[in-house]
């Protein structure tokens, strides 16, 4: 589910204020349960309070704020906590999951409160009001039905995925129906939402697999969202049937590769709207330090590392996601399947490290690069003849890297040669070679061509490498230390990470020395 970036800033204080306390003095059995926490975040998101009323709309542009997780993941998890809760707080959960067809029989003041209208083409059904605050023009229900329409032939069409999961089977007070796939129309701009999908039923001989619904906003106002309404219908509309996608292959799949790739598909379909870009400053492009995988609540990492997917996609073709989605069904985790579907692609270390080489001039790694921000390195140095050895040491997380850049000066040159050329010695003591440490060396050279290579470690993480290094040759000279790790202490109920687990290399040492020589 896609959030308003730059309205979303406050939202760990509206879950710390709505959600119930389970650090004061209450005693151990008050303390709410796991599944009773994503209840109360589900109700903070949807409601606007703690659901002990109807949902408290917010206007446009009045103070308020996103919850930490995407509603779309909210739903998802409480979907799956509904058998760990008791009947009273499964009743609260079961309206919260409800259509908003539901109306007033939903007592969490989510759904439509006036009767609804559906209209129905081809794969799907636009369901509707024409009054309250979530009513809809019959021109913008033709408009949403048109655009899922190519949302569909992209996605499922061109792009290769399975339908999501039809609903005929359900009966028809809880399918919409018929079989085919609903998009409910509703003010969720008002609770600074762009839109959801919701896993409505799961499949009984495969529960990983789960079908739903979708919800959009009823005109995508201008006022609300800032930008022209055709073009954030679209991008919302490729990114949340994408979740609905995703669920018939694996609903419970990790966050961030559920975000990520949602945004990816953002660039398939609507390529020139770039409202992804907006999340760029978030994810590894800009935040080379933050884990690839990591589902940052109440941020934006699991949307800006989109880029990952583009970066492989550019090199073996947009099918490469689907692999990867095909690969993660059943119990294997997102991590592992991007593993083993780079397995005979130079493996997931050298991908990574490619990747986060890559970053440090988008310009020319992507075909977009030039509007896109750009990471700062740790160190830039600037050497002279007479410049002292530059060290320096960094920790760096697992799925994440450290990049450092060397330049010549104008002594540095073919002329002030004394028997030799320069060089550049850069020696490299990272961690042991089990936690799966790498570097990737980038020889920028005046006349425009780069020698971009991957730098083995040996079994204790340490390498030297030279290259040359003239004013007449080298523009620059970058070093990118990455911690390829994908260990981790899978179903600790941490949502954090890959696997619900707990990463096992965090915060891994590297050092780096760089030095001018005359061989």
């Amino acid at each position: 589910m896609r959030l308003l970036a730059a309205l979303a800033c406050s939202s760990a204080l509206l879950v710390a204020t709505l959600a119930p306390s389970v650090t004061t003095g209450a005693s151990a059995e008050e303390q709410p349960t796991a599944a009773q926490q994503v209840l109360a975040e589900a109700r903070a998101m949807l409601t606007g309070g703690s659901g002990d009323g109807p949902a408290a709309r917010r206007s446009p542009g009045a103070p308020g704020a996103h919850t930490s997780r995407e509603a779309t993941l909210v739903l998802r998890d409480l979907r799956a906590a509904l058998p760990r809760l008791e009947a009273t707080d499964r009743a609260a959960a079961e309206s919260l999951l409800a259509r908003p067809t539901d109306g007033r029989a939903d007592p969490e003041g989510t759904g439509y409160t006036t009767k609804s209208q559906r209209r129905c083409r081809g794969h799907f059904c636009v369901h509707y009001v024409t009054s309250t605050s979530d009513r809809a023009t019959s021109a913008w229900v033709d408009k949403t039905l048109k655009v899922m329409k190519k949302v569909w032939k992209r996605e499922v069409g061109d792009l290769g995925y399975r339908a999501p999961l039809s609903d005929g089977a359900l009966p028809s007070s809880r399918n919409g129906g018929n079989g085919k796939f609903d998009v409910y129309l509703a003010d969720v701009g008002a609770d600074l939402l762009y839109g959801y999908c919701s896993a409505d039923f799961v499949l009984r001989k495969d529960r990983t697999r789960a079908g739903g619904y979708c919800v959009l906003d009823n005109d995508f106002s201008k006022d609300q969202y800032g930008g022209k309404p055709g073009k954030t219908l679209a991008v919302t509309a490729a990114h949340e049937f994408f979740h609905a996608i995703q669920f018939g292959y694996d609903y419970y799949e990790d966050r961030w590769f559920m975000e990520s790739t949602a945004t990816w598909v953002e660039e398939r379909f609507a390529d020139g709207v770039n409202d992804n870009r907006q999340y760029l400053a978030f994810g590894q492009v800009a935040e080379p330090d933050t884990s690839l995988d990591l589902f940052e609540r109440g941020g934006f990492a699991h949307y800006g590392n989109w880029p990952f997917w583009e970066h492989l996609s550019e090199r073996y073709g947009d099918a490469i996601v689907r692999r990867t989605w095909n690969t993660a069904r059943g119990s294997t985790y997102s991590t592992r399947a991007v593993e083993k579907v780079l397995e005979d692609r130079g493996g997931f270390a050298k991908r990574l490290a490619a990747f986060s080489a890559a970053n440090l001039t988008p310009g020319r790694s992507y075909p977009e690069g030039d509007h896109w921000p750009a990471p700062k390195p740790e160190a830039t140095w600037t050497f002279g003849r007479r410049t002292a050895p530059r060290s320096d040491e960094v920790d760096v997380d697992h799925m994440a890297s450290a990049s450092y850049v060397a330049v010549p000066d104008a002594t540095l040159t073919s002329e002030s040669f004394s028997g030799a050329p320069y060089r550049l010695r850069l020696t490299i003591d990272g961690p042991r070679a089990k936690t799966d440490p790498t570097a990737w060396l980038v020889v920028r050279t005046v006349d425009g061509e780069w020698r971009s290579e991957q730098v083995d470690l040996d079994r204790n993480g340490s390498t030297t490498v030279t290259t040359p290094f003239t004013i007449e040759k080298v523009e620059a000279v970058s070093l990118t230390l990455v911690n390829a790790s994908t260990r981790f202490r899978c179903d600790k109920d941490t949502p954090d990470w890959s696997c619900f687990g707990i990463p096992r290399d965090q915060d891994q040492p590297f050092a780096v020395t760089a030095e001018v020589y005359q061989r």
